[in-house]
């Protein structure tokens, strides 16, 4: 008789979540109609967080491939909402800064995102949805203790909430 497999695990319910969350992502950023797809506003969401930090992190952080990062910063930056600037401490790299001409595309996105998260966390009051967040946060910073893999990668002081 085949092993049977317990669905509703926290890394069953977290793996569910993530792909349902991401393909909502997907159609509130087309639906949006903003102009860029929605791994490019991944990718400005992650610049906007992580400002200045170099590509190669940004790649790592959003778990692609460095080319693939390169495509979404070329359409960015071709549209002046993200610039490449030299690194002062190592003159081969560029690290991706915003511009003041993606505010209003990034105010506008958030919003959307907000309203997209509220309508999916209803039912949880703000005291609950606080203790989610710390929840996760705690599961994240011991991923990144624990997984000698993203050892010293990440620090976890983004400048905001993610999507």
């Amino acid at each position: 008789m085949p092993i049977k497999i317990e669905s509703e695990t926290i890394g069953m319910l977290l793996t569910d979540v993530s792909r349902l969350l991401r393909g909502a992502f997907d159609r509130k950023v087309n639906a949006m109609d903003l102009g860029i797809t929605p791994g490019e506003a991944r990718t400005l969401i992650q610049v906007a967080l992580t400002e200045g930090i170099k590509q190669a992190e940004i790649a790592t952080r959003m778990g692609i491939e460095p080319m693939t990062l390169s495509a979404y910063l070329d359409r960015l930056e071709g549209l002046g909402l993200v610039a490449r600037v030299p690194d002062p401490a190592d003159r081969r790299a560029k690290n991706v800064v915003i511009t003041d001409s993606a505010d209003p595309l990034l105010t506008e996105l958030m919003a959307g995102l907000r309203e997209m998260i509220n309508a999916y966390t209803a039912g949880l009051d703000e005291a609950e949805r606080e203790l989610l967040c710390g929840n996760l946060r705690i599961l994240r910073d011991n991923l990144r203790r624990l997984d000698p893999c993203l050892a010293g990668k990440e620090t976890g002081k983004e400048k905001g909430p993610a999507q």
